[in-house]
Parts: structure tokens; C-alpha cells; sequence
């Protein structure tokens, strides 16, 4: 009998009873579980319950309700070994720890007395983890405060991640979207430059989403993008010239001094200083 059963999914899988087109799409991230509801409220007069995975319509999961028993498939390459659970009331499919090869289309199927009843579809995309996008000041030089150049009285910034896919990277002035970019290829860099005035006192943003999550870095200008000091000496160069004019003057006396000696001894045509 469960042959039989098994053979009437068969065929409706491969369409000799109709499937509707309509897919639900389901976000999940990377490493979290996900269910796939149902939304049935029982499921008891069922002959079998059967979940489906990839075009090719792999049996990962079922419910026999003809000899009540529940059981689960590795799938290609055993991608789902130990990460799938049904609920046995509604046939809600949940899996665990997923990864981006659990990411397609997954089939539901109920056969009451061996016809097919609201069959339903799911797509399921999975969404690797966020990083924070770091923001690094691409400006070689610092600004002058007196400096009249335009170029100068700017701050280049850059924005970047790595390793992302299916997400969007943007820059924020508060709650205002400046720029972005999005990219739908796995596993590529992104970046997105900014430039902004020396002293611009506003609130930006770097934001990286993707469909169910963001990242997001705060810019601090005063980090970032620095002023050039005034002109003027150093303390150093200060306390050079200061010990340079108490030597200078040292010396001034000791000249004094010695010419003021030699005034006292020595007859006035013949021995006067001249300094």
C-alpha cells in the first residue's frame, strides 16, 4: 500500500495532477533555522505528507499516516542529515543550522485518498552574516583652516566590506540616503566614497543591509579627517631660542667683565675696550 502511495506522489510531482505556480519566499541567515509553515491547523486525515527539495523534487521529509510513521532523507550530498524536524499536527517543515546549500525550492504535498490536496511552494534564500563595513579617510593631506583652495576644504572618505553578496551598501546624512550600491554576486568587495567639509558638524553613516538584516558604522569626522596645526614654533624651538639668548647674553657679560678689568689697570689712551 505505501508503494502505491508512493507512486501517486510520484505523478504528482512530475505534474499529471497540475501544481500551482505561486512560491512564498522565505529569508533566512546563515546559521539560524527556519520553518516552513504550512498554515494548516491538522493535518490527521492525511495518507501522506511529503516535503520536496530542488527541481528535481528530492524527498527530504514525510509523514505516513497509513502505517504512522515519520521519516527523513539526507538529501544530495546530505545536506539535510540531521537538520530537518516535522511538526506532526500541521506538517511544518523546520530546518536548523542552514547553509547556503539549503537555499531553493522546496515543494509541500498532501494526499487524501490518493488525490492531491493545496500543494504549496517555498523558496527559501539564505543570507550570510553582516560584517560592519569599516569607513577609512582617503585624504593624503590635512586641511588648512586658512587655506582658500575648495579641493582642501574637503574630507575623501571610503566606505567598504568584504566577501558580501545580495546586500546593499549606502551612506547616511541622519536619516537622509546620500548614495548607495547594491550588488547580487556572492563573495565580491564593495565600496562607496563620501566626501565631506572639514567642518561639517552633521551625523553619517555607513549601512550595510541585505534583505532580513544591516550592519551599520558611524562616521567620526574628528577621527578621521584631521585639520593641519597652525603655523607657529614648537615649544621645542621655543626653548632653543630662549637657551641661545641666555648664552648670547652670557657671553655679553663676560666681555663686559673682562673689559671693565683691564679699564682699571691699564692707562685710558692705551687700554680702552672696544666691544
Amino acid at each position: 500500500m505505501e508503494t502505491f502511495v508512493l507512486f501517486l506522489v510520484t505523478l504528482l510531482v512530475d505534474g499529471v495532477f497540475g501544481y500551482t505556480d505561486e512560491v512564498k519566499s522565505v529569508s533566512v541567515m546563515e546559521g539560524d533555522s527556519v520553518t516552513l509553515y504550512t498554515d494548516l491547523t491538522e493535518i490527521q486525515k492525511a495518507d501522506l505528507i511529503l516535503w520536496t527539495f530542488g527541481s528535481d523534487s528530492t524527498r527530504i521529509a514525510q509523514i505516513n499516516r497509513l502505517i504512522n510513521k515519520i521519516s527523513y532523507y539526507d538529501g544530495p550530498d546530505g545536506r539535510f542529515t540531521d537538520r530537518l524536524k516535522l511538526d506532526h499536527q500541521t506538517g511544518s517543515l523546520t530546518i536548523t543550522d542552514t547553509t547556503e546549500e539549503h537555499a531553493g525550492l522546496y515543494r509541500f504535498l498532501q494526499i487524501f485518498d490518493g488525490k492531491e490536496v493545496l500543494p504549496k511552494k517555498f523558496s527559501i534564500i539564505v543570507s550570510a552574516r553582516l560584517s560592519v563595513p569599516v569607513i577609512s579617510s582617503n585624504s593624503s593631506q590635512c586641511s588648512s583652516s586658512s587655506s582658500s583652495s575648495l579641493s582642501s576644504s574637503y574630507c575623501s572618505l571610503v566606505c567598504s566590506v568584504v566577501n558580501v553578496g545580495h546586500v546593499t551598501l549606502s551612506w547616511y546624512k541622519g536619516n537622509s540616503l546620500l548614495s548607495s550600491i547594491s550588488v547580487s554576486d556572492l563573495s565580491i568587495s564593495l565600496s562607496l566614497p563620501l566626501e565631506v567639509e572639514y567642518q561639517d558638524k552633521n551625523s553619517y553613516s555607513c549601512v550595510l543591509n541585505n534583505p532580513i538584516s544591516n550592519q551599520t558604522q558611524h562616521l567620526d569626522i574628528t577621527q578621521l579627517c584631521h585639520t593641519c596645526s597652525a603655523p607657529g614654533w614648537s615649544a621645542g624651538h621655543i626653548a632653543l631660542v630662549c637657551v641661545c639668548a641666555v648664552a648670547v647674553a652670557a657671553v655679553l657679560c663676560g666681555i663686559y667683565y673682562y673689559c671693565q678689568c683691564r679699564t682699571r689697570k691699564q692707562d685710558v689712551k692705551s687700554g680702552t675696550c672696544y666691544l
